[in-house]
């Protein structure tokens, strides 16, 4: 994800990282070309002139506006919720490492607290590449024993795997002594909460805008653009061509953004930060624990933005 401090108004009319122009630009030039050929014929297709005018067009853009609005909408909707479920995995996963030293007594130096905390990241990492489909070996082997990372490498639901894991952990240190029933309670409460973030997250993630919805919109979009210079050549003459692109990359440009942010999960320049995130919640369990942090060329060697 690309996240920019606010450029000046002018700078941004040439911004290319982050935008969607480069992909666009094929497209583009395809529709300048036609549009040219259209003029230098006047509007006529194999000598019949196309009897079309402005005013239709007009009255169709509105409308065609109306649906892309309501597609980047349910689009963003979803780019939203993905981001509010991992902000409340950061909350979360803080408020079980502070109760894994608050209420069993241990000491930051002691080590049984530290492999729950050790579960915590590797869950975080777990689905971030549950939800890309990316490989999770290298991140567990890093932060759990062998045969743990062996155990939940094998594993389908790895994030479920490591709830389970630290739920073994907290009935350990409940048969030790070390917390009453009911903090065992509060324990399972937030693991329940984990368990709804994982779930919203998968949820997002197998559950697309339906097919036939983006197919009739991407139809409708491209039959507009196409045929909107033989509605414009009459009127505009050799303007046609600039014209009929900047109103092409307008819609276009709404349904490629759309696109781009109704899976959140994935690796586009405007997908969520997922890398960022989980270095950020990685950091934080770290400081709680009283453990050194990662050197930042350690963490880009298994993550890369």
């Amino acid at each position: 994800m690309i996240i920019r401090k606010k450029e000046h108004w002018f700078r941004m009319l040439f911004i290319w990282h982050g935008s969607v122009l480069p992909r666009l630009l094929p497209r583009l030039g395809l529709l300048l070309v036609l549009s040219v050929i259209i003029v230098y014929l006047h509007g006529s297709l194999f000598s019949f002139k196309v009897p079309l005018n402005p005013a239709p067009f007009t009255l169709f853009g509105l409308a065609l506006a109306l649906f892309l609005g309501f597609r980047n909408n349910a689009s963003y909707d979803r780019f939203w919720e993905g981001r509010k479920l991992w902000g409340a995995l950061l909350n979360d996963t803080r408020s079980l490492a502070r109760q894994a030293f608050s209420t069993t007594g241990y000491q930051t130096a002691d080590q049984e607290p530290q492999a729950f905390v050790k579960l915590l990241i590797a869950l975080t990492y777990s689905l971030k590449h549950q939800l890309r489909g990316t490989d999770t070996k290298a991140d567990l082997e890093q932060m759990l024993p062998a045969d743990l990372a062996l155990r939940i490498g094998n594993a389908k639901y790895k994030p479920i795997m490591l709830l389970s894991e630290m739920g073994s952990w907290v009935r350990m240190v409940k048969a030790q002594g070390k917390i009453d029933s009911i903090i065992q309670v509060s324990f399972e409460e937030s693991f329940n909460k984990l368990s709804d973030i994982v779930g919203g997250c998968e949820r997002i993630a197998s559950t697309p805008i339906p097919y036939s919805y983006r197919v009739l919109l991407h139809r409708t979009v491209y039959l507009y653009c196409f045929m909107l210079p033989f509605g414009l050549v009459d009127s505009l003459g050799w303007l046609t061509p600039l014209i009929v692109v900047f109103i092409a990359y307008t819609f276009v440009a709404f349904e490629a953004i759309a696109d781009e942010i109704e899976e959140p999960f994935g690796t586009e320049a405007n997908d969520l930060a997922l890398n960022a995130m989980c270095r950020m919640i990685e950091t934080t369990l770290l400081e709680i624990a009283g453990k050194p942090l990662p050197d930042n060329r350690e963490v880009e060697q298994r993550i890369i933005d």
